[in-house]
């Protein structure tokens, strides 16, 4: 008894341009965990890892985060950094009211931009002043208004 021959395989042809070439059958390459395709853990889908990215045009999306948008402003760098400031001196009353706020309150790091070294300096040196009146404790117009608490 003879068995027939199988038919001659035809070569694949190449897939146009634009597509794709199908993906040969077998295990492992089905939707599933790790085949790189079709939503992985959590119903995302896989993306495949890291993707390089190409030189980015002006005014196109930020690297490595989100964008920043109007009310998130650049970080601004330590003042007294940049002057190379090595003592800040509580006798320096007028630099000092600029990091005071107008209810009396010594303003945070967020807000004025000091690094946290000079943010402690500038706080002790605030209350000293405060201490030998050369700071008001209170806001001023709280003292001439008279209203009391």
């Amino acid at each position: 008894m003879t068995t027939p021959a199988p038919a001659p395989a035809t070569p694949a042809s190449p897939a146009p341009a634009g597509q794709p070439a199908p993906a040969p059958a077998g295990p492992g390459t089905g939707p599933g965990p790790g085949s790189g395709s079709g939503p992985g853990p959590g119903g995302r889908p896989n993306q495949g890892g890291f993707q390089p990215r190409g030189p980015r045009p002006a005014g196109g999306p930020r690297p490595g985060g989100r964008p920043r948008g109007r009310y998130a402003p650049r970080r601004r760098v330590c003042s007294f950094c940049v002057e190379h400031v090595k003592l800040i001196d509580y006798k320096d009353f007028d630099r000092l009211r600029r990091y005071v706020s107008d209810r009396g309150k010594i303003e945070p790091r967020r807000k004025s931009g000091v690094c946290a070294k000079h943010q402690r300096a500038l706080s002790n040196a605030i209350k000293r002043a405060r201490h030998l009146a050369l700071l008001p404790f209170v806001p001023m117009q709280t003292i001439r208004s008279g209203i009391r608490r």
